[in-house]
């Protein structure tokens, strides 16, 4: 046995001590508040570079997890031939009207591309950077204002990631981050819980759109899967665009108007 290996060596003969199960619990506890105290008085590049080092570790826990908690979804299969034998009538049933569905699909991302939508609120106050951002003062002397708390509500996605506390620009405070919207179908009149997708458009700029910011006006995608949607081609529709009529920071709740 080599000999920088005296401690296995040492346990292999006379076994592990008597309080290891606890202290090693203990420390494991503590790993934590270690690194974040490291963190802490970390300055310059090895602060940058640990700070990435964690990044990573968490970016990598969370892809873990994820692969873990993904269900078996049907898929069909790559070839296309069907498992079982199929019947003569049925043959083409998958084949049924492409040309209408690849033009309608053609002109949707068209519309959706120029960013022209029929919406309920064609014009909304514009909000200003004040009322958008409040200015929050670090370091040890609170004279660093580079950092900004978003003071209306945000949606960020399930896979986000959050950066090390002192290198985030951008604050999202959890208590006004949302995931659901109550989206009301103009034809059906009927309003739905529905899960939201993503920010697709802020009428106040592209950066409010890119950070998530939910306002007045906003467009928003909605998953619809729940409402049995379907495309001409038969196929069921995934998201659909909302615009969102109340002020959500005021209400607690998000109120939108399907785009139909």
């Amino acid at each position: 046995m080599p000999q920088n290996e005296h401690i296995e060596l040492f346990q292999k003969r006379h076994g592990l001590r008597f309080d290891y199960e606890e202290r090693k619990r203990k420390k494991e506890a503590r790993a934590p508040k270690e690194r974040a105290r490291k963190a802490k008085k970390l300055i310059g590049l090895p602060a940058k570079l640990y700070a990435q080092k964690l990044h990573k570790e968490k970016i990598m826990m969370k892809k873990t997890i994820a692969m873990h908690e993904q269900k078996d979804k049907k898929r069909k299969a790559d070839d296309g031939q069907p498992q079982n034998a199929v019947p003569a009538y049925l043959l083409e049933r998958d084949q049924a009207d492409r040309a209408k569905v690849l033009s309608n699909t053609i002109k949707q991302k068209r519309k959706e591309k120029a960013g022209r939508w029929e919406v309920p609120i064609p014009k909304v106050r514009p909000v200003s950077e004040h009322e958008m951002f409040k200015v929050m003062r670090t370091g040890k002397r609170k004279k660093k204002q580079w950092k900004r708390m978003i003071t209306k509500v945000t949606y960020v996605g399930p896979s986000f990631t959050r950066k090390p506390p002192k290198y985030e620009r951008f604050i999202r405070p959890t208590g006004l981050r949302m995931t659901k919207a109550h989206v009301t179908h103009p034809e059906l009149k009927a309003t739905f819980c529905l899960d939201i997708i993503g920010v697709k458009k802020n009428p106040n700029g592209p950066m409010y759109s890119s950070l998530g910011v939910i306002t007045k006006g906003t467009i928003i995608e909605v998953n619809v899967s729940e409402l049995g949607l379907v495309t001409p081609g038969g196929k069921v529709v995934w998201g659909k665009y909302a615009q969102v009529t109340n002020n959500p920071e005021n209400d607690g709740c998000i109120n939108a108007v399907l785009l139909v």
